[in-house]
């Protein structure tokens, strides 16, 4: 074997296909387009959606549903179960993010409920689910509630 043995496989490579070579061809005088309208100019195109026309289905339906992502809050998440594993006995938003354990803070650190806790832990965080709270409460930890971040002023 060598390269110029070497041969793309069957059917990947298909030829372009010539049309207005003649009326021979079977692809001669209007090269396929039809005779007539507006398909039939060089250089035509579609926008996307055009529906010859009528009223196109994005138009039709209704708009639906409203999105607050300008002032939408996003929570670094943490669950119960991860802060088990960990050595340490307290936890704040801190020393987590210099573990490596939290990469984005986004608007601040919560605490969620999935997992199982068999000791006392003490964790300072923005928010806490109702789950989380009760389990580390349980295990005879404290929950201690981080202020949110201040808003900037413009």
């Amino acid at each position: 074997m060598n390269l110029s043995n070497v041969r793309p496989p069957k059917g990947q490579k298909k030829t372009k296909r010539r049309v207005g070579q003649g009326m021979g061809t079977g692809r001669g005088k209007y090269s396929g387009r039809g005779a007539k309208g507006q398909a039939s100019i060089s250089g035509f195109s579609q926008k996307r959606g055009f529906e010859g026309g009528q009223m196109p289905i994005h138009r039709r339906l209704p708009k639906r549903g409203f999105s607050n992502a300008l002032f939408k809050t996003e929570y670094a998440v943490m669950n119960v179960g991860r802060l088990a594993q960990l050595e340490s006995d307290s936890f704040d938003p801190a020393t987590l993010t210099a573990s490596g354990l939290i990469k984005n803070m986004r608007d601040g650190l919560k605490i969620l409920g999935s997992g199982e806790l068999t000791r006392a832990i003490h964790v300072k965080a923005h928010q806490f689910s109702k789950s989380a709270e009760e389990k580390i409460r349980k295990a005879g930890g404290t929950v201690e509630v981080i202020p949110a971040r201040p808003e900037p002023k413009a």
